[in-house]
């Protein structure tokens, strides 16, 4: 057996650039959140949906996801006590789509209900969790988001998907 790379046969890989870090993370399936409050503000819902989420800590609880810093919907989000974040079931491809587009009423035909803390939790979620900003870190074009869970609850449906640009579902066999 020789001890050499699995990548020596490969020439001319791409720059790390914008497409090329797209293209090749884009084989990494992920679910789709939105994360819904209330704007202090207005008293109008802010939403935005988000495919870079995940657990941090169990204690405490703590969960992570990415946003934009062109997002112009996080700082209404920031601005509310707390927020929920609703992950979406695999149906709901429309709540997906009808969050990633900036400006405009995005919670126009949503159905929702409020959480304990009175923010919104998107209508047949998969699951859903409140929580409050805990810490964020600039990373980048994007700051994380560090947050902590406050209420949670899942009821066993099967995710969104989110893989190479597209959305999908989760096959499983037995």
């Amino acid at each position: 057996m020789s001890a050499t790379s699995p990548l020596q046969h490969v020439k001319g890989l791409p720059e790390v650039d914008a497409a090329a870090m797209r293209s090749v993370l884009g084989h990494f399936a992920t679910g789709v959140i939105a994360i819904t409050a209330l704007d202090p503000e207005s008293g109008e819902g802010a939403g935005l949906a988000a495919n870079s989420f995940t657990s941090v800590s169990l204690d405490p609880p703590l969960v992570a996801f990415c946003v934009a810093h062109t997002s112009s919907s996080w700082p209404a989000i920031k601005r509310a006590d707390t927020f929920v974040i609703n992950i979406l079931a695999e149906d709901q491809e429309h709540v997906g789509r009808q969050l990633s587009v900036k400006g405009g009423d995005k919670f126009a035909g949503l159905a929702w209900r409020p959480s304990p803390s009175g923010a919104p939790v998107v209508e047949n979620a998969v699951a859903w969790i409140e929580a409050r900003v805990e810490a964020e870190h600039i990373a980048g074009d994007h700051v994380i988001v560090v947050s902590r869970v406050q209420h949670l609850y899942a009821d066993g449906r099967s995710p969104l998907l989110f893989h190479r640009g597209k959305y999908g579902r989760l096959h499983i066999t037995d």
